[in-house]
């Protein structure tokens, strides 16, 4: 099925495009207080609905967004880790975004997951600037963003809320 394209894998993860059968699961994660505590707020059914919608949209629009992070044996989801195209201070951007749903954190699975999204947008998609958002009292995202080779490049306003910005990026060849 076209809809569940792996993107890439990892020894653990597969990274596939995100299709609307994996709304509850998503609705779950997004719902979770835990999860969501550095988001301005939890997510109903219907806001899940419309998140997936605008991953979908994101893949039409340019060929990337959120990806369904699952578990490589069974299949089952873990999150989603992807590229999104954020306008940060006037500038359009590539940015590796990540959420695990709690039950899974602690095992390596956004780094994991967030490294092979970095590789495949260096690799396969030719970026050169890759960023991450994250609120400054984030140090659980702030750990991944630095074990991924990023560093904090500056603080701005994004979404009306304070967010460092985290960077990496290649050297002409």
């Amino acid at each position: 099925m076209p809809g569940k394209q792996v993107v890439c894998e990892t020894p653990r993860l597969i990274l596939r495009r995100m299709i609307m059968e994996d709304l509850d699961f998503i609705a779950s994660m997004l719902a979770d207080p835990e999860v969501m505590r550095f988001y301005p707020h939890c997510y109903d059914h219907e806001q899940a609905r419309r998140w997936v919608q605008g991953v979908l949209d994101g893949y039409q629009r340019c060929g990337h967004s959120f990806f369904l992070v699952a578990d490589r044996e069974t299949h089952q989801p873990r999150g989603q880790v992807g590229l999104l195209s954020p306008n940060v201070d006037g500038v359009e951007e590539f940015e590796i975004g990540y959420m695990i749903h709690q039950p899974f954190w602690r095992q390596g699975i956004a780094t994991e997951a967030a490294i092979a999204t970095r590789d495949y947008a260096l690799d396969q998609l030719g970026k050169r600037r890759l960023i991450s958002l994250i609120r400054p009292i984030n140090i659980p995202s702030r750990g991944v963003a630095e074990k991924v080779g990023m560093t904090v490049e500056k603080t701005t306003c994004y979404k009306e809320i304070e967010h460092l910005v985290y960077s990496l990026g290649r050297d002409e060849d």
